[in-house]
């Protein structure tokens, strides 16, 4: 007894140490809202948590893969984002918090994926976003870097030289960078895998002084007329970047928040049924008594098959029980009405039934003719046949019935048939 119950104490002690030695403390940030937020989540910070690799000199090469969202939801916050992009290179979290999130942190949960012995390790990371009198910086320029992706330029390195060479030729006193956002997620497309080609970034900064005269060079009407014809505009500063930056100089954008004039929407008032805008969502009680639908069921056929039935009775009334009828009809017509129809139904039998008896030759222009001569039949003459202008109206026809002897004069004076 005594040797199992230290296994079980060993085999509990030992799940313990595991469970410790993955767990974490939660790892706290401190971002200033309106200045760019990047947090790298690396690789070696997470492989002591996996077992070690089977072969000597390869733990480096395990896939890991990383999954973030905020705490108790599925998805970030709308302001950080997160790029990999291969499961051997670190994943990095970015953004631009705002005003709005000041004083309340934000717990992002950390989920890294061994794709070799899919295990996972979690990890918090607590964003508090402080307040800064520096923002907003009331002077905005955005860029747009052709030849470079979103995680090459938040690498730290990348990023301190173009901040360094737009203050060269911006010259403010405060610069700093508020965003960076990926041509991809502005409607740009994907590259092709050749020529080593680059997404584009668009890389926002912000400073304290006017623009410089090279960056309003932009908005001359020569350099304007070029950007409309596709073609690079003339700018003098543009040999300070293109060692290592290529700009495209006809998609920078200049803001100055001063003059920015402020859009209030106004919505209209919700009607009923529509939740106000902080308004929590009550579902309704599960003791809902259940309804019984069988007096509905039974009004639903009832009302129509009673109005039916009504509307049945009135029409056999009126066509059964109203009709006037022959004797009531003969009552009321006058008595030389009456005479006179009969006398006409009368003639008209009497005419029909003669007209069946009648046996009458055909006419000879409906019997075939015979020619004597050649031996055919010519077919009769119909009226509707247009040819007949043609043809004599009257030919000698032998052995018809019912043939009419037409008498002659004989040279004596006398007569014969």
């Amino acid at each position: 007894m005594s040797t199992m119950s230290a296994a079980a104490v060993a085999v509990w002690l030992g799940t313990v140490v595991t469970i410790l030695s993955r767990s974490h403390g939660d790892r706290n940030v401190y971002p200033s809202a309106g200045v760019l937020f990047v947090h790298v989540l690396e690789r070696e910070y997470f492989k002591g948590e996996f077992p070690p690799y089977p072969k000597s000199g390869d733990a480096g090469n395990d896939p890991i893969t990383f999954n973030t969202n905020l705490m108790g939801y599925p998805d970030r916050p709308g302001w950080l984002r997160y790029i990999q992009r291969t499961p051997h290179s670190d994943g990095v979290l970015y953004g631009s918090p705002t005003a709005e999130h000041v004083g309340k942190p934000t717990v992002i949960e950390i989920t890294a994926y061994n794709r070799r012995t899919f295990e996972t390790a979690r990890h918090n990371l607590v964003i508090n976003i402080m307040a800064t009198e520096e923002f907003p910086l009331p002077y905005q320029a955005e860029f747009y870097i052709k030849n470079m992706n979103v995680e090459e330029m938040l690498a730290s390195e990348v990023l301190g030289d173009f901040l360094g060479a737009v203050k060269n030729v911006w010259q403010p006193e405060r610069l700093n960078a508020i965003n960076i956002t990926s041509a991809l997620d502005r409607g740009g497309r994907v590259p092709l895998p050749i020529n080593n080609l680059k997404e584009g970034v668009y890389v926002m900064v912000g400073a304290d002084v006017p623009f410089s005269s090279c960056l309003r060079e932009v908005e001359t009407p020569h350099n304007q007329l070029r950007c409309s014809q596709e073609m690079e505009p003339v700018i003098s500063c543009d040999k300070k970047f293109r060692a290592q930056f290529h700009i495209d100089w006809c998609k920078i954008s200049l803001v100055d928040i001063n003059k920015v004039v402020p859009v209030y929407i106004t919505r209209p008032d919700p009607g009923t049924g529509i939740l106000p805008e902080f308004g929590e969502y009550n579902p309704p009680s599960e003791s809902l008594k259940s309804r019984d639908y069988f007096s509905d069921f039974l009004i639903t056929l009832a009302v129509p098959s009673a109005v039916a039935l009504v509307l049945f009775f009135i029409l056999g009334y009126t066509m059964c029980c109203r009709r006037e009828g022959v004797e009531k009809r003969n009552m009321q017509t006058p008595a030389i009405q009456l005479v006179h129809h009969s006398s006409i139904q009368k003639s008209t039998k009497e005419l029909r039934s003669m007209s069946k008896n009648r046996e009458i030759s055909w006419p000879l222009s409906t019997l075939p003719v015979f020619n004597p001569v050649s031996g055919e039949v010519v077919p009769p003459i119909h009226p509707d046949n247009y040819e007949t202008t043609s043809m004599p109206l009257m030919q000698t026809q032998t052995n018809l019935q019912n043939q009419i002897t037409i008498p002659q004069q004989r040279p004596s004076g006398k007569w014969y048939s």
